[in-house]
């Protein structure tokens, strides 16, 4: 129980913009594989890095994502992954298909819409809002090495995350 306050408390002060012991600027751990509970939306609408792990476990990862305005995921296919995208800011638009170049499925996204993505599915979500695009991945398998943290969508490319 002390363990899990612990790192909520860690959690809490890495994403308060406002704290005084300078520790905004320190990006959040990867939890995983340790039980804890925090407020992931509060986690969600604080992350500034394109891409942060925040808990990875044996058989699920999630993952906090900024998207700059214009900016998208990126066209990707995870083929054993399935995927679940909550946006918790702005507003976007999903692509699916079952080929890179057949995205039949495009649906507006905003604050509070739930994204399913099947294995073995081409996906895209772009940011075509007026301010950054807030979401929430999770992963099972997972996904992204643990505790990756991207700064920005470059980083990640250069990275062939």
């Amino acid at each position: 129980m002390r363990n899990n306050a612990k790192l909520r408390y860690q959690l809490a002060q890495a994403q308060n913009p406002n704290n005084n012991n300078n520790t905004a600027a320190k990006p959040i751990i990867d939890f995983g594989p340790s039980p804890i509970t925090f407020d992931i939306s509060k986690a969600t609408e604080g992350n500034e890095y394109y891409r942060r792990a925040i808990w990875t476990g044996e058989n699920l990862q999630a993952t906090l994502m900024s998207i700059k305005v214009g900016g998208e995921i990126g066209l990707e296919i995870h083929p054993s992954t399935d995927q679940f995208i909550r946006v918790e800011k702005g507003m976007g638009q999903v692509q699916m298909g079952k080929t890179k170049d057949n995205l039949t499925y495009v649906q507006p996204v905003f604050e509070d819409s739930a994204i399913f993505v099947p294995a073995g599915t081409w996906h895209n979500v772009v940011n075509m809002g007026n301010e950054e695009l807030k979401v929430y991945t999770i992963y099972a398998p997972p996904h992204h090495p643990k505790g990756v943290i991207h700064v920005t969508k470059e980083q990640a490319d250069r990275e062939g995350d």
